[in-house]
């Protein structure tokens, strides 16, 4: 890590224009009346457009560090930074059909804005009190986002994800406080020298707190509960940010903390079952989903399983942080995609309503096809090059096994991706009512660009690749 000091807040403007705009967004929206505070949400576009710039061009520059030296400015940082604000930006899209001109319309950008800075913190956290602040802040607004559907449903789904939060919260913050009791620093260079003399048995119980809140946050086992719930129980704006945004800020901080850890404990192993687990228990339970957003929730759970194997052989193989860096990327368009298709469609809550989609939207229908071929790992997307070289650095990593789990996996996942795909394309039985297919126009334009990216980044993984550290 870089060795000058100092608060360097100008290296953090990424950050702090999105906080800063949630605030403005939150203040303007008590003055603004209901019809006008369209604004906030042009605001928020406009901070997160600015901040995956100024990210952009900051990527082009030496690794740095901010707020003396607790939050590092570097390749993971830089490419989370964009990755966050490019998903939060098809949140606000589709955002722009849902909650348009509701009773809690700013409300409801503030705490997308909110809960997206923290989730930036996560990113680039190299220090576990930065971590847990970023932790916080990322979770508090997801809860109030997920009650926003009013509805008993949603009711439960926030409850169950602020119970759940808070028990990880609290296993966060106990990790925290062992790793600082052993080693008097909570700052990752400082920790990496000193966990090498401590006791191997509490580095592994404080190691297995912090990674216990980091999984709440990524939506993975064992902290994965309360994803369906919420991915079917609220509205699709939440549902969309819930299930993509808060992933990148936690798998990039979990790939930054275990290459803190010292050999003591078998940390690859641990992160390694941790995704399998994952990966399968995901692919399982979405067999017979019915509900498309409950299906893309335990999807999103398999997904995490993915990300992971590339954290699993962080310490053994160079292609580890490139291969994760573009999974985040592919992964975040992909889903995106796939649930701006369920927004767009609202009327749409069983697999089997999208009998006929191709006839009577094609553009959404190629979109959703796209998207959940693309879920599998089918070439030319994104998602494919992504499983592609995350399976390389496995078995650059001697975790040759791994490969063979996310072959595996990827198989079973493809059952319950073809049955929405296969209705989508049949003739239906009888016509349907003109209103059945009636779509919104923002979250379908979001799907198609979104699907549409995830292409291109597939065509175009080569160019990218260099970017990211490969």
């Amino acid at each position: 890590m870089p060795s000058h000091t100092g608060m360097q807040l100008s290296l953090m403007l990424p950050e702090i224009l999105v906080f800063s705009a949630g605030l403005a967004v939150l203040l303007g929206g008590s003055f603004l009346a209901r019809r006008r505070q369209w604004w906030g949400r042009v605001l928020a576009a406009t901070a997160l457009t600015a901040a995956a710039a100024v990210a952009a061009i900051q990527l082009t520059g030496p690794d740095a560090v901010a707020f003396d030296g607790t939050f590092a400015v570097d390749t993971p940082t830089g490419v989370a930074r964009i990755v966050v604000a490019v998903g939060a930006l098809l949140v606000l899209a589709v955002a722009g059909d849902e909650i348009a001109g509701s009773p809690r319309e700013s409300e409801t950008y503030a705490l997308l804005l909110f809960a997206t800075s923290g989730v930036l913190v996560l990113a680039g956290a190299a220090d576990l009190m930065v971590l847990a602040a970023g932790y916080l802040l990322a979770s508090i607004p997801l809860y109030a986002l997920i009650g926003m559907a009013r509805s008993p449903q949603a009711a439960e789904a926030a409850m169950k994800t602020y119970l759940l939060g808070a028990l990880f919260g609290i296993l966060l913050l106990l990790g925290v406080t062992l790793l600082y009791g052993v080693t008097g620093s909570t700052w990752y260079p400082e920790m990496a020298t000193e966990l090498a003399g401590a006791p191997a048995a509490v580095v592994a119980a404080g190691t297995v707190g912090v990674l216990g809140g980091l999984l709440f946050k990524a939506g993975g086992v064992p902290a994965h509960f309360w994803v369906p719930d919420a991915a079917q129980a609220t509205t699709g704006t939440a549902a969309l940010f819930l299930t993509t945004v808060p992933k990148v800020g936690a798998v990039v901080a979990i790939f930054r903390l275990v290459q803190t850890l010292p050999d003591s404990i078998d940390w690859a192993l641990l992160i390694a079952v941790l995704a399998v687990a994952s990966m399968t228990l995901g692919n399982l339970a979405a067999f017979w989903q019915t509900d498309p957003r409950r299906l893309l929730g335990w999807s999103t759970v398999s997904q995490v399983g993915y990300l992971l194997v590339p954290v699993a052989v962080a310490g053994g193989a160079e292609l580890a942080q490139p291969a994760l860096l573009f999974y985040l990327a592919a992964y975040t368009l992909t889903n995106s995609a796939a649930f701006a298709v369920s927004t767009a469609l609202p009327r749409l809550r069983d697999l089997q309503g999208y009998r006929g989609l191709i006839r009577s939207r094609p553009w959404i229908a190629v979109a959703l096809i796209v998207a959940l071929l693309g879920l599998v790992g089918t070439p030319p997307t994104a998602v494919f090059i992504g499983k592609v070289t995350t399976t390389a650095a496995a078995w650059q990593g001697d975790a040759a096994w791994l490969v063979v789990a996310v072959f595996v996996n990827t198989l079973l996942s493809l059952f319950y991706y073809l049955r929405w795909i296969i209705p989508a394309v049949q003739r239906p039985e009888a016509e349907p009512g003109d209103d059945v297919f009636t779509a919104h126009r923002w979250s379908a334009g979001a799907a198609v660009v979104a699907a549409g990216l995830s292409l291109a980044l597939g065509v175009a993984a080569g160019l990218a690749w260099p970017v990211l550290g490969g």
